[in-house]
């Protein structure tokens, strides 16, 4: 951000109230002055001296308005109804000092005017320019409170913006103590099988996965690409398991591999793949993973050839006893819920004879789009 000396002064004027209000108080009080001396030419009265009057006027009101500022800043801690009472009463004292001050001078330089003194000529001096200040302190208090509500309005975004972002990072790290609890279960098995090569190799895949894991906010989106990179990492760990039985199969469109993803969205979704339509069936399955841009959205079909689901709607529901319940299709809903809104699409469906398709469409955004703005 530019330092406030560098700034040029309209956005100084735009961005501080300090510089607004000086502004706009210079502005208001030059635009009185110009109608007094306006007025000068309409009553045919003596230019200069009628100059002489305008400039003591805007000068002294100009004071006193300042006055005004620094005694309501004293005030604003008040209760709104004392702060409102003494706020009245400073525009009356300021316009009664004004108004006598104006009226002095005035007939001081037009001594063609036959002037007397009176309450009822000083109450006619008062009553317009009580309403000039009365006008002045409107609109400061209504600039005040209106920098207030934009500043309340601010304050709000910004809580709104931490509380999404703490919900997609539970939502994200509910998943990684899930998938870490399966493969540890997974070593278990090997190590009690006496597998103890493929355990060690499950080990340092795990450790290569858990470190890209740890090394990457899981606020950031990445391309589909570097996704499905680090799916190659978790498959690894799965292929040690499965060995023949897991078979994986990619068609990316070369747009779809330049789109922007929430980071390790398909993770918990294949995992889920694997668990009810792999490890169940003695023959293993496919998962097959595919991606392209349509009507400017990106298009991810995970689809696998195992049982399919009884009850699309308990397996959505969070921990779920469904057929392809619990954490990874609930939570991956809720996150991109959290991150879309209603531009998303999650869409499950089992198709025949038998299998499950996960449709997901996201807006699509690309590396070469985020260059280009």
């Amino acid at each position: 951000m530019q330092p406030l000396h560098q700034q040029p002064l309209v956005q100084k004027i735009l961005s501080q109230p300090n510089y607004q209000f000086w502004a706009l108080n210079v502005f208001g009080w030059t635009g009185y002055g110009f109608f007094v001396a306006l007025s000068a030419i309409f009553w045919d009265r003596h230019l200069g001296l009628q100059v002489a009057y305008t400039l003591m006027s805007v000068l002294s009101g100009m004071l006193l308005s300042v006055w005004l500022r620094s005694y309501y800043k004293r005030i604003w801690p008040k209760d709104v109804i004392v702060r409102g009472i003494y706020s009245l009463l400073a525009v009356i004292a300021a316009t009664a000092v004004w108004s006598f001050l104006k009226m002095e001078v005035f007939f001081a330089l037009n001594q063609d005017i036959d002037y007397k003194r009176s309450l009822f000529e000083y109450l006619g001096w008062y009553t317009y320019s009580f309403f000039i200040f009365l006008s002045w302190a409107a609109l400061y208090f209504s600039l005040k409170y209106y920098r207030m509500l934009q500043q309340e309005k601010e304050k709000t975004l910004k809580a709104q913006a931490m509380a999404h972002e703490a919900q997609l990072k539970m939502l994200r790290y509910q998943l990684n103590p899930h998938f870490l609890f399966n493969t540890l279960n997974a070593i278990s098995t090997l190590i009690l099988e006496k597998q103890t090569a493929t355990a060690n190799g499950m080990v340092t895949e795990l450790s290569k996965f858990l470190r890209y894991s740890l090394d990457n906010n899981p606020m950031q989106k990445v391309t589909l690409a570097q996704e499905v990179e680090t799916l190659q990492l978790y498959l690894g760990i799965e292929k040690l398991r499965f060995e023949e039985r897991l078979k994986m199969e990619f068609t990316i469109s070369e747009s779809a591999r330049n789109a922007l993803i929430p980071n390790l969205l398909m993770q918990p979704l294949i995992e889920n793949a694997i668990k009810y339509a792999i490890a169940k069936s003695p023959t293993g399955g496919t998962i097959w993973l595919d991606a392209d841009v349509l009507h400017n959205q990106l298009s991810i079909q995970l689809s696998d050839n195992g049982p399919g689901i009884t009850d699309i709607q308990s397996a959505l529901r969070p921990r779920s006893e469904g057929e392809h319940g619990g954490v990874g299709l609930a939570n991956t809903r809720e996150r991109l819920q959290e991150l879309y809104g209603p531009a998303h699409g999650f869409e499950l469906e089992n198709i025949h004879p038998h299998g499950l398709r996960i449709t997901i469409r996201i807006p699509y955004s690309s590396t070469e789009r985020s260059k280009a703005a």
